[in-house]
């Protein structure tokens, strides 16, 4: 490496350590870094994924523009005390904080927990298919993949920052190589494919919920796209170990919304098209149990060469997707809990806010690989608890998007000065798109899923969400208003 190339990387890493300076802190992290089926069918999964990215693209946008003018590991909840002006910066950052890492946690929750279940299913057509004497899974059992998979990522990111970079090129090249092949793999497969007019125009009503009115079922099917693209705050909680910070932290927002966008769709078109039984495919008596991606590749793949093999590499190659995503969850945890114990906001913070020798905050890996274990357990006691806590990891995450870009549009209007990422004169107008975005997506998930309403199909998101922002606001009035000043400084200005 030439004399030169060093000098612009050395320079590079002041600019971004004096800028972290000027936000108050000093450099201690390293640098180096079914249910669209059910409502709705082929349009929920294909148009809607694009209504929904296009939305999620202004939240993207409006994120990044954000980040860019505060590059800092705490992310939303230190946007939103710089813009929530200074009478009620301490509050709106500590309700921000909170739904951000609650947020957080509820994701790698689900995120783990969906792969337990995918390889519980995997495993379940390996051995001959729930209608062939194959091995079903105890609910026992499928927590001790979960715990197993956990440990694995607690480890991944017990490691130095230069392992987690190659984790996440990883991320990336396995996710464009294997949507490239699945796309061109399935339909070649499959001996029954549905046509374009079904793949973009059919619209499933048989949802065996209860549902009945169209606009109804398509709003609860917009859900699974809204679910899917989440977690892009992770550039925003890595910055802080991200050469040029205050460019590449919002360029990595944008980009992971819009490769998402366009793989994501590419994948659905591809194994929509082979979903020409909807409701064998959402039956509970079919081979996967009611697995419906899982059990379109076993029939076309059986279809074809009598055999199963092929859909179990394809799954595979899903499963292993699935996993770098759950990693990625732990790196985003526990750099959001570093940063939110360095600012004395958690219990023990003393304890969470500290980097070993390799400068990764390891207490803090742990603690978010504990609390999802323990979300996780609510599993075994009712699975109703299970979704509402899991819903939080959608709805509350959103929320803590929407809170920085609404003090942006509103209490900051004015005095907001962009970083070198700016969306110029529209960024009012992206701003509040995202804000009614966020807000209308709250209404949906409070919405019943089926009818008639009882405790075994009651929706408690609302109960869950609105658990989590009466305990933030009462743990505030009973205590943190006294002492929790929102972020604080660690230099001497």
């Amino acid at each position: 490496m030439s004399r030169s190339v060093v000098v612009a990387m050395d320079a590079a890493a002041d600019a971004d350590q004096a800028r972290l300076h000027q936000l108050g802190y000093r450099q201690e992290l390293k640098r180096g870094l079914s249910t669209g089926l059910r409502y709705g069918g082929p349009v929920s999964m294909t148009l809607g994924w694009l209504v929904v990215s296009a939305f999620n693209g202004c939240v993207a946008l409006s994120m990044a523009e954000i980040c860019s003018a505060y590059p800092t590991s705490g992310g939303l909840y230190y946007w939103s005390a710089k813009l929530a002006g200074k009478e009620w910066a301490p509050l709106a950052s500590w309700v921000t904080g909170w739904f951000n890492i609650v947020g957080q946690w509820a994701c790698t929750t689900s995120v783990d927990f969906s792969l337990a279940q995918l390889l519980q299913v995997i495993i379940l057509l390996a051995t001959g298919g729930a209608n062939g004497g194959g091995y079903m899974a105890s609910k026992y059992v499928v927590l001790a993949i979960y715990c197993s998979i956990l440990i694995m990522h607690g480890l991944i990111n017990s490691l130095p920052i230069q392992w987690l970079s190659w984790f996440g090129h990883l991320g990336a090249f396995w996710n464009v190589a294997g949507v490239f092949a699945l796309t061109i793999l399935i339909p070649a497969v499959a001996k029954e494919r549905a046509r374009p007019e079904f793949i973009f125009t059919h619209f499933n009503t048989e949802n065996g919920m209860g549902i009945h009115d169209k606009a109804y079922i398509l709003a609860v099917g917009l859900l699974m796209s809204q679910y899917s693209v989440i977690g892009y705050d992770t550039s925003a909680h890595m910055i802080e170990e991200t050469k040029n910070a205050d460019w590449n932290g919002p360029i990595g927002i944008i980009t992971s919304v819009a490769l998402s966008t366009m793989f994501g769709w590419i994948y659905l078109v591809a194994l929509t098209s082979i979903m020409v039984d909807i409701p064998y495919l959402l039956s509970p008596d079919n081979d996967a149990g009611g697995y419906a991606i899982a059990q379109a590749l076993y029939t076309s793949f059986h279809r074809r060469y009598g055999t199963g093999a092929g859909a179990l590499a394809c799954l595979g190659v899903i499963a292993v997707a699935i996993f770098l995503c759950g990693s990625a969850c732990i790196t985003s945890n526990s750099r959001m809990g570093y940063a939110f114990s360095r600012d004395g906001a958690m219990p023990l913070s003393r304890v969470w806010y500290r980097v070993n020798r390799h400068e990764v905050p390891l207490n803090v890996v742990w603690l978010s690989v504990a609390v999802a274990f323990v979300m996780a357990l609510t599993s075994l006691g009712s699975q109703v608890a299970f979704q509402a806590m899991v819903s939080i990891a959608t709805l509350g995450l959103y929320i803590a998007y929407a809170l920085p870009v609404l003090f942006r549009v509103t209490t900051a209007r004015k005095s907001f000065v962009p970083g070198p990422f700016h969306l110029g004169r529209y960024g009012l107008v992206v701003g509040w798109v995202a804000v009614i975005w966020v807000a209308t997506v709250t209404v949906l998930f409070a919405l019943p899923v089926a009818y008639p309403v009882a405790k075994e199909t009651f929706n408690y998101t609302p109960v869950a969400i609105g658990g989590v922002l009466l305990l933030s606001l009462a743990a505030w009035v009973l205590h943190a208003r006294f002492w929790f000043q929102g972020p604080v400084t660690n230099v001497d200005i």
